[in-house]
């Protein structure tokens, strides 16, 4: 399995994270299964970003989509647009590599969940039953495209997406 995402985006997500330290940051993801060959690995395009506001609690150590964003992209989706892939979020002041409190969040089996760790890294995964980290996530590959045909057509759109 791969996760194709453009430079733009993945940039604005990394821009995101830093704004937000020392909290965490999240988001949505947006975009489709893309279907291959008959034996390929599946693979997902991400098109689109929603920021959300963290409203967690404790957003120092966890994240919870702002639910009116997540609302709008479902109605949106239903209405023609992308679908929720799956979410980004940052971990600060760690790796980028799923907690046992973020496997404990994983509920929908498909998802992709993108981490954001210190110094930028990021690093893509699969929630899958079973998985080979936590019982629950499995890594996938993270294939960035520097063209801007994956970007989102209104870059303005999207929350803290320019780059300072």
């Amino acid at each position: 399995m791969a996760v194709r995402i453009s430079r733009p985006l993945l940039d604005a997500i990394v821009a995101q994270a830093r704004a937000a330290d020392p909290l965490e940051c999240c988001g949505l993801l947006l975009g489709r299964p893309v279907p291959g060959p008959e034996h390929a690995a599946l693979e997902i395009e991400i098109v689109e970003r929603r920021a959300a506001a963290n409203v967690a609690a404790h957003p120092d150590r966890r994240f919870e989509v702002d639910p009116a964003v997540l609302i709008a992209a479902h109605r949106a989706a239903r209405q023609g647009g992308s679908a929720i892939m799956g979410h980004y979020h940052s971990h600060p002041g760690g790796e980028a590599i799923p907690s046992v409190v973020d496997a404990e969040m994983a509920r929908a089996e498909g998802e992709i969940w993108l981490l954001v760790g210190k110094a930028g890294v990021v690093r893509a995964w699969h929630v899958e039953r079973g998985g080979a980290l936590h019982g629950v996530f499995e890594p996938v590959e993270l294939v960035v495209s520097p063209h801007a045909r994956l970007a989102p057509a209104d870059a303005g759109r999207h929350e803290g997406s320019a780059i300072a």
